[in-house]
């Protein structure tokens, strides 16, 4: 069983796309909370509210770092995609985590990005521009069948 984490941008539905198009591969998923207000939130509903919003967006940092963490690390293969419409920081440091941890790491944006993601496309196996090529590169790693 493959083991793929999928983080960065929550904006659109190239989790979905990935996991759907993967469907008969042996690959167990994972990912972030991808319910915004949740992951926000999280900190300040388990551990208790705060005036000031740093702290706030602290808290829920910090707790989402665990799930993070323990998913990257978990993972064989991460993937992080980069959107068009917000920085993604997070996904910025995700990359680099798992980069730090030799994870194999996908990465996935549009051409637009590819001059301000140089070097985290440079610390890629792969850089990938749509999610079905994602799945592509998974089915290759699991069978050595290229698409048809």
């Amino acid at each position: 069983m493959l083991k793929v984490y999928l983080s960065g941008e929550i904006h659109t539905d190239w989790r979905d796309q990935i996991i759907a198009g993967a469907q008969g591969l042996e690959v167990q998923f994972s990912g972030p909370v991808t319910d915004h207000a949740a992951s926000d939130d999280c900190g300040v509903t388990i551990l208790g509210g705060e005036a000031d919003k740093y702290w706030h967006d602290h808290k829920g940092a910090m707790v989402n770092a665990i799930r993070t963490r323990k998913g990257i690390s978990d993972a064989d293969v991460v993937v992080v995609r980069f959107g068009d419409q917000y920085k993604q920081w997070n996904a910025a440091f995700d990359a680099g985590f798992a980069a730090a941890l030799g994870k194999s790491l996908i990465v996935l944006h549009g051409p637009d990005h590819a001059h301000a993601l140089k070097e985290v496309d440079a610390a890629a196996l792969a850089v990938a521009r749509d999610p079905r090529q994602v799945v592509e590169i998974l089915r290759y790693v699991l069978s050595g069948a290229l698409p048809a």
